[in-house]
């Protein structure tokens, strides 16, 4: 909207309530212009025309990884010592986790001892070990257990080992699933393992995060040739540890988990990936580890897959489809998607690599009210407006996305840290869609209140410093649109009587 409709806008509202009311009040109205005026302004700025594109200049360590002697990837001490420890949540509802490790030597034991006191652990869980080749490496001996029966908002520990080698941690399960369970989500992607990367994990770890939801790209390990990439792996793997052992992952697979590498002779996608990294895709009736569901407290997280078919009639689309009829937003209001490619970005890099996702699931993201959309990809920060594309044909008379207070907001976080650097291109000029963008590495975090209100950030990793440069207060989609309609029904039996 241009200056002078929203001047000719706000005359014909005044005009409207000037009419509307008693003469005698007429002349209290001067302040009317000015608030109209505002309000108009107000709500040009949330229909997606005012977007910010932020001209700070990262100053960033060089774009290389750790060497392998760093502190952040040492072995733990002691023969066959388990390592590269990591949780997941182990069900539908969040009522258990999957804890995976991985011993270098031999098998060991893949039980667990757990409780909710470190002096006494009451319980134990069995779970398998698997291993597997690539090229000429072999990897350790990864275990994978599943901890079930859990209560919720406890604190339990647990252990792992054998003889002299047993490691502690523990874990917090969430609150109950409740429509005003408060819960705090980082949000972090395409991480690697450079000094920018462990910016990035060391300021999160500063937040108040209670589990990570990670739209791809973990270690960057097909970056290296022969059996440098299962080494990549490990040390990833120990470098999440001292975070990644204490509150749950939630897995999405990004482009570099294909690991697809013929001239090694290495041509089954997500290998690596598929070993060592569980998810608890059968408790909501997935076919596959690479697309999945979970509740957790006030959330329901449905995870997609966007280097596995997902047109019409392929397993993932039929599993999705069902899926989003089984949310229960009366009790898991807040609907949230977990993509690798983004749909909406501003970006030169990876420039509308996600429209055929868009085409396919975007109907489906409004019709469900889903609130937000999280990808990775890009690496770099954007956020949108609330918009959709819809009708994106000659006979609609619309081919470019406009607001839309039922579609998602779609927001980009690929910023972890990784080798590849900063995607540091935008297109100009900013579309109307992008509400903030900037080419700096951080991670986000969801701070959900309760079922009505939620508060976001974008934490910048500034030399060391965590800052938050963007930050947002979301109303939920479901209950936003009821409070809406109870706001109109009220006001007709106003009106009516």
């Amino acid at each position: 909207m241009g200056w002078k409709a929203l001047f000719i806008f706000v005359e014909i509202q005044v005009h409207a309530v000037k009419k509307a009311m008693p003469v005698a009040y007429e002349t209290e109205l001067p302040w009317l212009h000015l608030v109209l005026l505002l309000s108009a302004i107000v709500s040009s700025l949330e229909s997606g025309h005012a977007g910010i594109t932020s001209r700070y200049t990262r100053s960033e360590w060089s774009s290389v990884d750790m060497p392998l002697d760093n502190e952040v990837f040492a072995v733990p001490k002691g023969p066959n010592a388990p390592q590269q420890v990591h949780i997941t949540q182990g069900d539908y509802d969040g009522k258990a986790v999957i804890v995976s490790w991985v011993t270098p030597d031999r098998p060991g034991a893949s039980q667990i001892w757990y409780g909710r006191s470190k002096e006494k652990y009451e319980f134990s869980a069995e779970g398998y070990v698997t291993n597997y080749t690539f090229y000429k490496y072999n990897s350790g001996y990864i275990h994978h257990c599943l901890i079930n029966d859990l209560e919720y908002d406890v604190k339990y520990y647990y252990k792992i080992g054998a003889g002299d080698t047993f490691r502690e941690f523990w874990f917090q399960t969430p609150p109950k699933i409740h429509p005003d369970s408060p819960y705090t989500f980082g949000i972090i992607g395409d991480l690697g393992q450079t000094y920018n990367s462990l910016s990035t994990l060391q300021h999160y770890m500063q937040s108040r995060g209670q589990s990570v939801l990670f739209v791809g790209d973990l270690s960057y390990a097909d970056r290296y040739r022969y059996n440098d990439v299962g080494i990549r792996w490990d040390s990833w793997g120990r470098f999440i540890e001292p975070c990644a052992a204490y509150q749950p992952w939630i897995w999405t697979a990004g482009n570099h988990e294909i690991d697809y590498m013929p001239y090694m002779g290495e041509v089954i996608p997500f290998k690596s990936y598929l070993h060592r990294y569980a998810t608890p895709h059968v408790a909501s009736k997935s076919s596959s580890p690479l697309w999945y569901a979970v509740r957790r407290a006030s959330a329901h997280i449905i995870v997609i897959s966007s280097y596995s078919p997902f047109v019409k009639y392929t397993p993932q689309w039929r599993w999705l489809q069902e899926e989003l009829k089984r949310v229960d937003r009366k009790m898991t209001p807040w609907l949230i998607v977990l993509m690798h490619a983004p749909i909406y970005s501003s970006n030169v890099a990876h420039y509308r690599e996600g429209e055929s996702m868009r085409a396919v699931f975007e109907s489906w993201f409004v019709r469900y009210k889903v609130d937000f959309v999280f990808a990775g990809h890009v690496h770099a920060y954007e956020r949108s407006y609330r918009i959709s594309n819809l009708c994106c044909n000659v006979s609609c008379g619309e081919r470019l996305s406009v607001p839309d207070k039922s579609a998602p907001v779609y927001i980009t976080v690929g910023d972890g840290g990784n080798q590849e650097g900063l995607a540091s291109k935008f297109w100009d000029p900013q579309p109307d869609y992008s509400a903030f963008r900037e080419a700096s590495y951080g991670h986000s975090t969801l701070e959900i209140k309760n079922r009505t209100h939620a508060f976001y950030h974008w934490n910048r990793n500034d030399d060391g410093k965590k800052v938050p440069t963007d930050s947002v207060v979301f109303h939920n989609q479901y209950w936003a649109s009821n409070l809406r309609r109870k706001r109109l029904k009220e006001q007709r039996l106003w009106d009516c009587w």
